[in-house]
């Protein structure tokens, strides 16, 4: 036998399966969508399991008499020969979502998302079969988001190749930081109202905006090298003046954290490369840095051995230093914990001995997705292995 909370149980997992397909169906004129009512049987008992259980039936019929809520309670008549004719709660039937969405306390969400779905499809029908995915996002958005969404879907739709910075939007409340964190969400609706041409490429591409300049930040660690700017020794600038500089280094570090970088002292003709990450593949469009011996030396983690796979697809020379076996047991005292490991279980452009520690990593053979960053290692045992490296490749 079925209770008020029994009901309320189905019903919840029933909207959380079927809710976006009801919001869509909800354009729907009345009477065209065949799927309503729901109807939900209460399990009313037979006469013998009403004798075995007589104070469980009747405490459960009085719980419906006092129910209040949404739908219709269909009652029967039972003539049963032991006890008489009895007045069964049999099935509750609710004729629209929005029955459903009052019964489990979601009426105010259900109503917020239905109209704001429709205010959109009005203005933009093309939409109707992407923004049900996007629920919470029309049940959950306080207003002034909602309104910062529609305006900006508006003025990028007005003006598709603006050219312009994030700031630089004309739109009241849309900053920087709101649409950083409202790419994705952006991105799909834009292309879903503009159609097929504008999905190719990221949220830049598909909504005529300008990313800003992919910088690279270096350090010249050679004095005469110095001298060929001025004597500048730390440069941040976009890729493409990095690219363009005229000079030829015999060595250049990619280390993948600041403060790494910053602590290197002067090495004859090298310099140091810092804090790109995933961003390496930019040093596929640097020209002298395909003239120079390059050095890798990241964390030992799995991202660390993905970052190194990936920028041997830009510079297939790439070496790695201070990324080996013993460094990371030498330093058991320092090791982390890497919170989300890489996916991948092979990484195909490092040497034997890389992926054999990439593999041990993966495995936890030494421990639970154990790392060591290398800001962690000891300096003096950090510098003697750059400078050994850069022996042996002169």
């Amino acid at each position: 036998m079925k209770l008020p909370n029994d009901v309320r149980e189905i019903l919840a997992r029933r909207f959380k399966s079927k809710h976006r397909e009801w919001l869509k169906a909800s354009l729907a004129e009345i009477g065209l969508d065949t799927s309503w009512p729901l109807e939900i049987g209460l399990d009313a008992p037979t006469e013998q399991n009403a004798l075995k259980q007589s104070e469980g039936v009747r405490a459960w019929i009085s719980r419906w008499k006092s129910w209040q809520g949404p739908g219709v309670l269909v009652w029967s008549d039972r003539r049963w020969r032991s006890l008489g004719t009895q007045s069964i709660p049999e099935r509750l039937i609710l004729n629209n979502p929005t029955d459903v969405a009052v019964w489990i306390g979601e009426g105010q969400r259900w109503s917020r998302a239905v109209d704001r779905f429709r205010l959109l499809i009005q203005r933009w029908p093309t939409l109707a079969d992407v923004l049900p995915r996007h629920f919470s996002v029309l049940a959950d958005y306080d207003d002034s988001d909602f309104i910062c969404l529609s305006e900006i879907l508006s003025w990028i739709c007005s003006n598709p190749n603006s050219n312009l910075y994030l700031r630089q939007i004309p739109v009241a409340g849309v900053d920087s930081k709101w649409l950083e964190s409202r790419k994705g969400l952006v991105s799909e609706l834009v292309t879903a109202i503009q159609g097929p041409s504008s999905g190719d490429g990221d949220f830049y591409t598909r909504c005529g905006l300008r990313r800003q300049p992919q910088l690279i930040r270096m350090r010249i660690l050679d004095p005469e090298l110095r001298n060929h700017f001025g004597g500048l020794s730390d440069i941040s600038a976009p890729w493409e003046e990095i690219a363009n500089l005229s000079f030829k280094p015999s060595h250049a570090f990619i280390v993948e954290n600041l403060q790494t970088g910053l602590a290197f002292e002067e090495l004859t003709d090298s310099v140091v490369i810092m804090r790109l990450g995933y961003g390496v593949d930019v040093l596929g469009r640097v020209p002298w840095l395909q003239q120079a011996r390059c050095i890798y030396w990241g964390d030992i983690d799995t991202h660390g051995f993905a970052i190194l796979n990936r920028a041997r697809t830009y510079l297939p020379n790439l070496t790695s230093v201070l990324m080996e076996e013993a460094t990371l047991l030498d330093h058991r005292k320092l090791w982390g914990e890497e919170k989300v490991q890489h996916s991948a279980t092979e990484l195909p452009l490092l040497t034997s001995t890389e992926q054999a520690l990439f593999r041990s990593l993966k495995d936890n053979v030494w421990g639970q997705q154990v790392r060591l960053e290398q800001e962690r290692l000891r300096w003096d045992v950090a510098w003697r292995a750059i400078k050994i490296a850069i022996s042996e490749a002169s």
